[in-house]
């Protein structure tokens, strides 16, 4: 698989993390599965994707209003990612999108715009080897309104000193590719795991 490019010369790169860079999304689904299921609360592979790009703190208030429960969330968000650092050896890239990384890399500047917080984006980059290939991190906690609000793209490209217009983004969810519309930006859409590898998740989806 290869990821089109849309047309025009673009002046930077903004890279949304998980399941964009890091083909972290199965990782993060089963540290969500077992954070969850210790509060006996469910969560289906397709509600997870479909929510992908949704802070943590908005998805454990509607887990917990659907299913009448009372998850404490400081908890579980702890939880949950003390589960994914365990997985974190088995973290492998995006090839793909890896290509676009090395490729741009000091030629255009670049950020990574995450609905994560700075330490586990930065966690994984590292993990990667991929940290020091960008000029700027947005993570969660650093803006006000999540995608798909553009406040986050805009806020990198405001640090970047390059003008919204001459942005292209790299995303991998629908809430992403909204954001990246409303802040002016072009984008990329990076398909899903089974998409990108199909007999790894055949009968699956």
């Amino acid at each position: 698989m290869t990821l089109a490019l849309p047309p025009g010369e673009f002046r930077a790169y903004l890279f949304d993390c998980d399941g964009t860079i890091a083909d972290n999304m199965p990782l993060h689904f089963r540290a969500w599965q077992q954070a969850l299921g210790e509060h006996g609360c469910e969560l289906s592979e397709e509600l997870f994707y479909a929510w992908g790009g949704r802070s943590v703190l908005d998805i454990i208030v509607d887990l917990n209003a659907a299913q009448g429960l009372d998850m404490p969330v400081p908890e579980v968000d702890r939880r949950r990612e003390e589960l994914y650092q365990e997985l974190l050896p088995e973290l492998t890239a995006v090839p793909e999108v890896v290509w676009h990384v090395e490729d741009g890399h000091g030629r255009v500047p670049m950020a990574v715009v995450s609905g994560g917080t700075r330490e586990p984006v930065s966690l994984s980059l590292c993990t990667l080897g991929l940290l020091d290939r960008f000029d700027v991190l947005v993570c969660a906690g650093e803006y006000t309104r999540g995608k798909p609000d553009p406040e986050c793209f805009l806020l990198a490209a405001a640090h970047l000193g390059v003008a919204p217009e001459h942005c292209l983004v790299f995303e991998d969810t629908d809430l992403g590719m909204q954001a990246a519309a409303a802040a002016g930006m072009a984008a990329v859409r990076v398909p899903p795991p089974w998409e990108r590898t199909p007999s790894a998740a055949l009968g699956n989806h």
